[in-house]
């Protein structure tokens, strides 16, 4: 036994790992990404054997682990707040039909947020499924609760959720490290079809089993909230906190020299909430506090109207819950004098852009200036940064750009009149996760749009974890490549062509031979994969032959390079009134020569350094 200091998701994986986990899915999303990553590091280091797996989204990632526990093995799936609306469909059946080995659901919230679409609550969609949620308020805490969830799930054979926020999922902290547990047990599925297939006809009775589960949880000592008593200097007055914002809370009362003098809970199972504990509070206590993150779910359970919280808007609906606003939080609610404001934090820093040098700029700003009344459906990655660009109107989920696509092509084309051109821009990783069913329905609904693959060879945002088409295996194994070329054809796609997204001219011209097809008599889907692997990932190969560049006396000062093609590589020189290039920045993509107007970017010869 030793410690070690671990980021909140390395003390997941690792927990995950001394639980004798046997199969672990994951589909990348920001706060989760590095759980399983550590989930492989961790086998590595301790020489155990578990099947770990990128899955082409959480669904997938899901339903392979949720078999897997049928066996009778323990199994895990790690996921993003909104990675759980695509995982919605078995996440909400595996509560009724429950499971054999311990299943381990950890759905990262993401408060803020800080790279979420929304700032959805996954103890709120926990209650809904009726499955029971641990909410960790540290590193330490999570990785501990991931025991817990596994012996809980085992012993009431029910699917838990593990639910750890952004600020856990990165913070880092000392933890105890145990030495794996070796399950010997060997996979044993058992039919039971009245069960495993359970129709419409069985199902009440299984939701009847469900609830008697979840009664029966309610009731189970290791879920009692923890207690730390205060001196009654606030009298019948009480504070509840679950997660990181239990954490912050009690930071703050130690600030405000007030701690040990008010009641406070720490709720670690915030669903099912046991019943003892709700009537103690509702009857022990006139006034009560709730600090949570980010729905009013425990207050809903406590059903009190003397309670102070999310509910009653004394505790910030929306947002993160920092110590500076648990801070004003608490002044409110406990009477004190005004304290004074922090100062303010520094002014933001310049807006997110592609990195320098990347292939997605090059596309991008073909798309734009070929077609600049186009309609541009977007999608989620590095490249909803496109909007930057002028080429992405739309961002919605995972997917939806080739789908919305289709729909703004079929509301202009019923008008009669001549339709814009649409072009949808789409990843290679959310591409197989979950482009392929939109494509698949756009062909067969005639709609005569243009699709442009953005393929980058990994899943860059997240952290260049491994596509299908790279045949490789989480764990660094080989495996079978999947060619989305292969794909795109079998999904019925007549245009189909490949071109380097550096190449701005060849790309114009694809552009406009794909518009013509669309416009023609037997047109439809055009596809366009346009490759560039990521600067930032080496193992993915160079990304074109190195083309220095500087800026010649013809520069005008347009700004047209900063403005339109916002490459950070490019500076404004404030003395000389004209761009710049930052040579330490520059990626020697050569891509900026086609975008200036004045042809003042030219090829350097030699090294401009």
């Amino acid at each position: 036994m030793t410690h070690r200091v671990l980021m909140g998701n390395e003390a997941i994986g690792r927990g995950i790992v001394e639980c004798g986990c046997s199969v672990a899915a994951s589909y990348p999303g920001t706060p989760a990404s590095e759980i399983l990553e550590s989930v492989v590091a961790f086998c590595k280091e301790t020489g155990s054997r578990m099947h770990i797996e990128w899955s082409v989204n959480e669904k997938v990632a899901y339903e392979v682990a949720l078999a897997a526990s049928y066996t009778g093995k323990r199994a895990a799936v790690a996921m993003k707040q909104v990675g759980l609306n695509v995982a919605s469909d078995p996440f909400m059946r595996s509560a009724y039909l429950g499971v054999k080995g311990g299943f381990l659901l950890v759905s990262a919230d993401d408060p803020g947020p800080h790279s979420s679409q929304t700032e959805q609550d996954s103890r709120f969609f926990a209650m809904f499924a009726k499955i029971p949620v641990l909410d960790p308020s540290s590193p330490r805490e999570a990785k501990e609760m991931v025991r817990l969830a596994f012996e809980l799930s085992e012993e009431y054979e029910i699917p838990v959720m593990l639910r750890p926020t952004t600020r856990v999922c990165h913070a880092r902290q000392v933890v105890r490290l145990l030495d794996p547990e070796r399950k010997t047990r060997m996979a044993r599925f058992e039919k039971d079809p009245k069960r495993w297939c359970a129709t419409p006809r069985v199902v009440t009775d299984l939701h009847r089993g469900l609830t008697a589960k979840l009664v029966r949880m309610s009731a189970d000592p290791r879920l009692v909230p923890a207690f730390f008593p205060g001196d009654d200097t606030a009298p019948r007055t009480a504070i509840i906190g679950s997660g990181v914002a239990f954490a912050h809370t009690l930071d703050v009362l130690d600030e405000l020299r007030l701690a040990g003098k008010v009641d406070v809970f720490q709720v670690k199972v915030p669903y099912p909430l046991p019943v003892e504990f709700i009537e103690r509070v509702n009857s022990a206590y006139e006034r009560l506090l709730v600090i949570e993150e980010t729905y009013p779910v425990i207050e809903m359970q406590l059903a009190n109207r003397r309670i102070v919280g999310r509910g009653s808007r004394h505790v910030p609906t929306e947002g993160e819950l920092t110590p500076e606003v648990i801070r004003g939080v608490l002044v409110k609610f406990l009477d004190l004098a005004p304290v004074p404001a922090p100062a303010a934090s520094p002014a933001p820093g310049a807006r997110p852009t592609l990195c320098a040098g990347c292939g997605h700029r090059a596309a991008y700003y073909a798309i734009s200036q070929t077609f600049p009344r186009g309609i541009f459906p977007g999608d989620i990655g590095c490249y909803t940064l496109g909007m930057n660009l002028g080429a992405v109107d739309t961002v919605h989920c995972m997917g939806a750009g080739i789908s919305q696509a289709a729909g703004f092509y079929h509301a202009y084309a019923q008008d009669g009149a001549e339709f814009p051109t649409v072009v949808a821009t789409i990843g290679d990783s959310t591409f197989f996760h979950s482009g392929i069913p939109a494509l698949v329905n756009a062909v067969s609904q005639n709609a005569r749009i243009i699709v442009v693959i953005l393929d980058n060879a990994t899943t860059a945002m997240t952290g260049h974890q491994p596509t299908p088409q790279l045949g490789t295996t989480a764990s660094g194994g080989q495996g079978r490549p999947v060619f989305i070329r292969d794909i795109v054809r079998a999904s019925g796609v007549s245009f189909l062509r490949e071109v380097d997204a550096y190449d701005v001219q060849a790309m114009t011209g694809i552009l406009r031979e794909a518009d013509r097809y669309c416009r023609g008599g037997d047109g439809g889907v055009a596809v366009i994969i346009a490759s560039s692997p990521c600067v930032l990932a080496a193992e993915v190969g160079a990304p074109q032959a190195v083309q220095a560049v500087r800026i010649s006396e013809e520069c005008t000062g347009c700004r047209e390079c900063l403005d339109m093609f916002e490459c950070p590589a490019i500076v404004w020189d404030e003395g000389a009134s004209r761009a710049g290039i930052s040579q330490g920045a520059c990626n020697r993509c050569g891509v900026c020569v086609s975008a200036c107007p004045t042809q003042a970017i030219v090829i350097h010869q030699g090294d401009p350094a």
